[in-house]
Order: C-alpha cells, then structure tokens, then sequence
C-alpha cells in the first residue's frame, strides 16, 4: 500500500507518518521508485503499538524508542521486551537512599515481594514506585501496614493469573504482545480503579443508609 492509504488504514496523518519514519520508529518502506515506496501489514503494526505508546501509555519519543528497540532486538526474549514496555510505563520515581523514611519501605516493599515469592527483577523502577507511595502514606499519617498491603497484592496476582497476562499473544507479532501489554495494563488499570470507587460509593450508601 501507499503512504496515502497507509494513513488512511491506520489513522496516522502522513506528516506524522514522516515523523516517525524520520525517527526510526517506523520502518523505512519498499522503494518502488524515487518518489514512491510501498508498505505492508508490519507498518500497520507498528502504527498501533507508537499510538499506543504515546496515546495511551503517554511516553515520550525517547521512551518510545527503547521499546521499539526492544521489539526489534530479536535476541531479547519476550519476557525481557516486555519488561521494558511495562517499566516505560510506570511513574519514574528518585530512589532517596539517604531517607530513612525511604530506606524502611524499600525494605518492606522487597520483603514482602519475597514473602510472596514474585519474580521481580531487584532493580525493577516498580518497586521503587510501590515504596515511594509507602513513604507518602506514612507522611500523611497513613502508614501501610502489612495487613493493608496484601489485599492489594492479592488482587492483582489474581487478576493478572486470571485475566490480563492471558490476553497477550506471546507467540504472536512481537509488536502485538506490547502493545496488548500497555493497553491492558494502562486501561483496565483505569477500569479497576473506576470499580474501585463504585464500589465504595456502594459502601458507603449501605453502611450510612444513604
């Protein structure tokens, strides 16, 4: 296909199209002549997963060039690809070593991923972003016991077991597993989140008769 019905199948403006192919983000097309170059499904692909990235995981170019290096690098296993997907798209926290606030829940938040037995790397930015929220609880006087951690914890194993890992096709286009990744972990994260505070109006009609 053309740049024209390129853009037209996938949504993408052809300035932007041109962007991306400036960028590297987007693969060069099949020259056919000087002025003309044709593009197939893969291009397609690729379109969705930098729209994914930059409309629903909100990553900046930088950042959405290591992931499609990521994606292009066929040495790297999948789980390794998407590792780097799914810490792009966390909140980039400062790790404050030096706080003492900050030194304790790091430490809890590594033994408790111990305790539950989660293989997740050490240097994983997850673990500083969890620690980080610890850090704020405790400073608005809020501090996070073990006991309010685990049904957190819980629920999002069972989710992920349950639900949204078995919606990634690992053996499929290594760009659809991404992609699948990022719109799954970003908007069924709003979704949960949205439940979660339907609930608790709920609860709080029932227990306050409203």
């Amino acid at each position: 296909m053309r740049i024209s019905e390129l853009s037209a199948e996938s949504g993408v403006s052809i300035p932007t199209i041109k962007y991306y192919l400036r960028e590297g983000l987007l693969p060069q097309g099949q020259q056919t002549s000087a002025t003309r170059a044709e593009y197939g499904p893969a291009h397609l692909r690729r379109l969705r997963l930098i729209r994914a990235l930059l409309e629903v995981g909100r990553l900046p170019v930088a950042s959405i060039r290591k992931v499609i290096e990521a994606v292009e690098d066929e040495d790297r296993g999948v789980h390794e690809m998407l590792g780097t997907a799914h810490y792009a798209i966390g909140a980039q926290v400062e790790p404050q070593p030096g706080d003492e606030d900050w030194r304790e829940a790091r430490e809890t938040v590594d033994e408790l991923l111990a305790e539950l037995g989660w293989q997740v790397t050490p240097f994983a930015p997850t673990r500083d972003e969890l620690a980080q929220t610890l850090v704020t609880l405790k400073r608005l006087g809020m501090a996070a016991e073990r006991s309010d951690l685990l049904p957190y914890a819980t629920a999002a194993m069972r989710l992920a077991t349950e639900h949204e890992m078995s919606k990634i096709p690992f053996d499929g286009p290594r760009e659809v597993a991404v992609e699948t990744l990022v719109v799954c972990t970003v908007l069924y994260g709003r979704v949960l989140d949205v439940f979660r505070r339907l609930a608790e109006e709920s609860e709080s009609a029932r227990i306050l008769g409203a």
